[in-house]
């Protein structure tokens, strides 16, 4: 089943951020786990799922993650501490 979401990668709490679109973030969260997704994520060491939202549509999705990656970095992690505040690793709750 899709489900479009945007989620928030962690390195470690307040560390190295990425933030990301999917259709199926289950999937999504287990390929930058076992590093088969190239790119930022895995150069940077970013596999902790610290955040995440789902939405009705992609396009809301999309729109979400772009204006979310011009934050500044102190609002992104006030965001992360409001629905996360210990950092947990929430890939639990996906899989």
């Amino acid at each position: 089943m899709k489900q479009p979401a945007v989620y928030v990668l962690a390195s470690k709490p307040y560390g190295t951020l990425y933030i990301g679109v999917t259709s199926n973030l289950a999937s999504r969260v287990e390929a930058h786990r076992s590093g088969t997704v190239e790119g930022f994520a895995k150069e940077h060491g970013v596999s902790r799922l610290v955040y995440f939202e789902l939405h009705e549509s992609m396009l809301d999705a999309i729109q979400r993650e772009k204006r979310m990656k011009k934050w500044n970095r102190a609002w992104k992690l006030e965001l992360i501490e409001k629905a996360n505040p210990l950092w947990a690793d929430l890939s639990e709750q996906v899989f």
